[in-house]
């Protein structure tokens, strides 16, 4: 079915919101508060995401029962949030109390959440998993067809966004580091009389000392003027 004029014009309106905020946590607070507002069987939303090989979790969600059904899924190991990660880029899930695939899960997960139907695309950039959009509805098969569509093209939107998001946060914290560390090594240059060579080597001797990483033996000693195992 062909996206609307009206829907091209919402989605183009909510790239443009993703692409304006800062941080990964603020990118898929929007990309699950647009998914809401944008398909009309959506009446929460959550985006599941993956760190390291195993970590998943929940850093976005517009509800709280949107977040116990994850909890459930990752308690259970099984669901249709899951399957989106691992397997296949749409999965739909049209009534939770009679679903076959993750019985355990479903039954337990309607009872306790109220929630009858799940809507979840795989989001990812380059061919690397990032996560999932996980679309819920408390009535049964409460997606259709158009649904799946709008949720697919925001899931694409968001993957992009929230890839890009998770590298600039990468890189500020990479920025901050060795921003700490160089005022770190301007202080312990001028209290010792030592060159930026010298006051890295100290910083880092310290660091192995302490068994502390280098960053925070740097930010202590920016906050305290102390050098950790000095007196």
């Amino acid at each position: 079915m062909a996206v609307s004029s009206s829907l091209s014009r919402h989605l183009a309106d909510a790239a443009r919101e993703l692409q304006h905020e800062t941080t990964a946590d603020e990118t898929m607070q929007t990309a699950v508060r647009l998914a809401v507002l944008l398909v009309d069987g959506c009446e929460a939303a959550g985006i599941s995401l993956v760190h390291g090989s195993n970590h998943i979790d929940t850093p976005a969600a517009t509800s709280d029962a949107a977040r116990r059904v994850d909890e459930l899924q990752y308690e259970f190991a099984q669901g249709p949030c899951l399957d989106a990660l691992r397997h296949q880029e749409t999965v739909y899930c049209r009534d939770l109390e009679n679903e076959t695939r993750w019985d355990d899960w479903g039954r337990r997960t309607a009872e306790e959440t109220g929630v009858r139907s799940m809507l979840c695309f795989q989001l990812f950039t380059n061919e690397k998993t990032v996560g999932a959009l996980n679309l819920y509805s408390f009535s049964p098969d409460g997606f259709d067809g158009e649904d799946r569509d709008h949720g697919l093209a925001i899931a694409a939107h968001a993957a992009v966004a929230v890839a890009a998001a998770r590298e600039l946060d990468q890189i500020k914290s990479a920025v901050e580091g060795r921003t700490v560390i160089g005022q770190a090594q301007g202080i312990v240059m001028e209290r010792y009389g030592i060159n930026a060579s010298q006051a890295f080597d100290l910083l880092a001797r310290v660091s192995s000392q302490t068994n502390t990483k280098l960053r925070e033996v740097a930010q202590g000693l920016v906050e305290t003027r102390h050098v950790p195992g000095t007196v």
